[in-house]
């Protein structure tokens, strides 16, 4: 036997048979009998022989990886998304390859292009811009199977799923407008990406709905510091709205904040949601009543239709829109009616 690193001729000559053989019982390309197969999978165990993982892979043409692009992994709500996506991979056998875009398009296409050169089998994409991304993420998903998830880029042809954000701001106002609130601000991101985009649209169209005043509609980024500009703004232009609907819990929580340094009482005086159900959102100050996204269930989904293309090819792309739930918190009045 050879000194040093354990091949594939060691496993032959412990196993009595030949490479080509051990080839085809480690590599399951050609079927061997049971025997033989429980002879080399002992003689390769006995011997500490591992084999060349990735050339079998390219042999196989695929690698058991995939790639994950996300604006940031600094924000809580991306950080619980992707360790949902890294467990149901791992419940399919594959790998994650992770990589933030630091919310810039340039940023994007350079991870795209990296991603596919690695030879990953697939890639799940939040995109950062809902135009600026358009070509990096078209061009990848021309390359390999490509699920969006969260975020969307229209115009490319690859499944998408995520929450649905209209039906969140919806379960929202319905539970503002039955604390009693007559008048709402909305606080969000500029609109650069689908969610944003899909946000406001449901703040105007259930404000309208229920007959709710729109205060303000402020525009910044998804940030603790834009949700304290945003109310000392607010503040300094005149009494507050009934209530402060937010785009995303970290802008909520930086409202929150702003309302305790200028003595504002939540929800004395005015009511704040949130959007995410971030880990930080139950340990506020008060406890923030929020959207809670099915994470697990996109990470689940994503990965379902990510395999499923990788074994057929499909005319028409899944649109997924998952149903979101409202979790009632003091920030909100908790159980009880707000006083008027």
């Amino acid at each position: 036997m050879t000194v040093g690193r354990v091949t594939i001729r060691d496993v032959a000559e412990r196993a009595g048979v030949s490479t080509a053989t051990v080839s085809r019982a480690l590599s399951g390309a050609k079927p061997v009998s049971p025997a033989v197969l429980e002879q080399v999978t002992r003689a390769a165990t006995d011997l500490g022989y591992s084999g060349n993982g990735i050339a079998s892979a390219l042999r196989r043409s695929r690698t058991d990886t995939v790639g994950m692009v996300v604006p940031s992994i600094a924000n809580p709500f991306f950080t619980a998304l992707v360790e949902s996506v890294e467990h149901a991979l791992q419940q399919a056998g594959r790998q994650l390859f992770l990589c933030s875009s630091r919310s810039d398009p340039a940023m994007e296409a350079l991870r795209l292009r990296s991603l596919v050169a690695r030879q990953v089998d697939g890639i799940v994409i939040s995109p950062v811009h809902g135009t600026l991304s358009t070509e990096a993420v078209a061009w990848a998903a021309g390359q390999l199977p490509l699920v969006q998830v969260d975020r969307y880029v229209s115009g490319v042809t690859s499944d998408w799923v995520g929450v649905d954000d209209d039906a969140a701001l919806r379960l929202v106002l319905d539970h503002l407008a039955g604390r009693g609130v007559r008048s709402a601000a909305f606080v969000s991101s500029t609109l650069t990406n689908s969610s944003t985009e899909l946000r406001v649209a449901g703040f105007t169209a259930h404000t309208g709905r229920l007959g709710i005043d729109v205060a303000e509609v402020l525009l910044g980024d998804y940030s603790i510091d834009w949700g304290r500009e945003a109310t000392r703004r607010m503040l300094a232009a005149g009494p507050l709205p009934d209530a402060v609907v937010c785009a995303d819990d970290l802008i909520a929580l930086g409202v929150l904040q702003a309302c305790a340094e200028a003595g504002v009482s939540v929800p004395r005086d005015v009511l704040v949601t949130g959007f995410d159900d971030i880990p930080y959102s139950a340990l506020s100050d008060p406890p923030l009543t929020t959207v809670r996204q099915p994470q697990d269930e996109i990470a689940v989904e994503a990965v379902r239709l990510l395999s499923a293309a990788l074994g057929t090819s499909r005319d028409s792309p899944a649109y997924t829109a998952l149903t979101p739930s409202l979790v009632v918190r003091a920030s909100t009045g908790g159980g009880s009616t707000r006083p008027r």
